[in-house]
C-alpha cells in the first residue's frame, strides 16, 4: 500500500507541473502568489506523506570499529597525491574534505592541467547512490575509486600493475595493506585500493537539520524553510530529488519539457541505449548550498539559477525570486550540520 501511495504521490506532483490548458511543453509560471498548490501552497504535508518522499540519514552505513583498519588506509589513499602518475593530484585534489567534497570548479584540472569534460560531484553521502558518476558507469564508490586513479586526463596512472607497484615501495602502506586484508595472502591488489578508499567514504556521511525535522523535531526548519519544502514538493521537485540522498537513486534526461543545450550525450555514453542520450544520474541535493557549481557540466554558477533552469527544462515551469528563495531557504536545511 504504501509503494501504491508514494507513486500516486510522485505521479500527481509531476502531473501537476505539466498541467495547464493546452500544455505542449511550454512555460507555466510557477510562482503565483508565492505558492504551487493551484496558488497557495498552505496545506503541509503530514509527516506521514513526507516519509513517503524522504527518508533520514542512517546513522552509519559500516561498521567502523570492525573495518577500523580498512577505513583508516582508504582515507590515507584518498588523501595521497601519490596515486598520481606526478604525485600531484590525490582523490581530494576534486573532492576536498574540508569542503563538502567538491573543489568549486566548474571542471576539475588533472595531473597535467587538462580538465575533465565534466563536474567533480561530491564524496559526501555518495555510498547512498544508486550508482557513481554522472552517468553511472560504476556501480558503487569502491568501483568509482579505481577510475580517476588511471584515467588519462585525471591523475594519470598507466595500468594497474604501476599503481601495486609504487604503493609497495612505500613503507607506511606495507603494515596498513597487511592489516586491513590479514585475510589475504597478497594484500597489494588494484582492487583492494579501490575497497579501502571506498570503506573510507562510506563515513562520509553528512547529517542535517532535516533530518531532524523528518525524526520529528519541528523546531528544526522555520517557517521559511517549511514553506519552501512545501513548495518544492508540490511544484515536483521532488518526483526526481526523494529518497535518503534527496537524489542520487535514479537517471533523467536534462531537458524533460524544455530542451537543454549540451553535446554531453550522458549515459547513452554507457549503454549505447538511444533513450539515455541527455540522461545522468539525479544529483543528491545534501549540502546542495555549498556544492556550486552546479549540473554535469558545472555550467550554472549560482543556486537561483539552477533553481530556475530545472524548474524550466524539467517542470516546464517559470519561478519568480519568492519561489526561489523559499526553496533555498529549503534547501539550506539539508546542509551539514554545524557548517551551515
Amino acid at each position: 500500500m504504501k509503494i501504491f501511495l508514494f507513486l500516486g504521490l510522485m505521479l500527481s506532483s509531476y502531473s501537476y507541473a505539466q498541467s495547464g490548458p493546452d500544455h505542449k511543453g511550454g512555460m507555466h509560471d510557477g510562482d503565483h502568489h508565492g505558492g504551487m498548490m493551484h496558488g497557495g501552497g498552505h496545506h503541509m504535508l503530514d509527516k506521514a506523506s513526507l516519509k513517503l518522499f524522504f527518508e533520514p540519514l542512517p546513522a552509519s552505513i559500516i561498521d567502523e570499529k570492525k573495518n577500523a583498519a580498512l577505513i583508516a588506509l582508504g582515507k590515507k589513499l584518498y588523501l595521497d597525491p601519490r596515486l598520481s602518475v606526478n604525485d600531484r593530484i590525490a582523490c581530494s585534489s576534486c573532492h576536498q574534505l574540508d569542503n563538502f567534497g567538491v573543489d568549486s570548479q566548474p571542471t576539475s584540472p588533472g595531473h597535467e592541467g587538462k580538465r575533465g569534460g565534466r563536474n567533480s560531484p561530491t564524496t559526501m553521502n555518495a555510498a547512498l547512490h544508486i550508482a557513481q558518476f554522472w552517468d553511472g558507469r560504476a556501480k558503487d564508490v569502491e568501483e568509482q575509486a579505481l577510475g580517476p586513479i588511471l584515467n588519462p586526463v585525471e591523475m594519470g596512472m598507466p595500468n594497474e600493475a604501476a599503481v601495486v607497484d609504487k604503493l609497495k615501495k612505500i613503507d607506511e602502506y606495507k603494515s596498513m595493506f597487511a592489516e586491513a586484508f590479514k585475510d589475504e595472502k597478497d594484500p597489494f591488489q588494484y582492487k583492494n585500493v579501490g575497497k579501502a578508499i571506498g570503506a573510507f567514504e562510506r563515513t562520509l556521511l553528512t547529517p542535517s537539520r532535516f533530518d531532524d525535522y523528518l525524526k520529528g523535531d519541528e523546531k528544526a526548519l522555520n517557517d521559511t524553510e517549511k514553506r519552501g519544502l512545501q513548495k518544492f514538493i508540490n511544484m515536483g521537485c521532488a518526483t526526481c530529488h526523494n529518497g535518503v540522498a534527496i537524489g542520487g537513486n535514479s537517471y533523467k534526461k536534462m531537458g524533460i519539457v524544455e530542451p537543454y543545450d549540451t553535446a554531453d550525450l550522458g549515459r547513452f555514453d554507457v549503454t549505447g541505449i538511444e533513450a539515455d542520450k541527455k540522461v545522468f544520474k539525479v544529483p543528491s541535493l545534501r549540502n546542495i548550498t555549498k556544492t556550486g557549481p552546479y549540473f554535469h557540466d558545472g555550467s550554472i554558477a549560482t543556486l537561483d539559477e539552477a533553481i530556475r533552469e530545472m524548474a524550466e527544462h524539467q517542470l516546464g515551469r517559470k519561478v519568480g525570486p519568492e519561489f526561489i528563495n523559499d526553496v533555498k531557504a529549503f534547501l539550506s536545511t539539508l546542509t551539514s550540520k554545524g557548517k551551515e
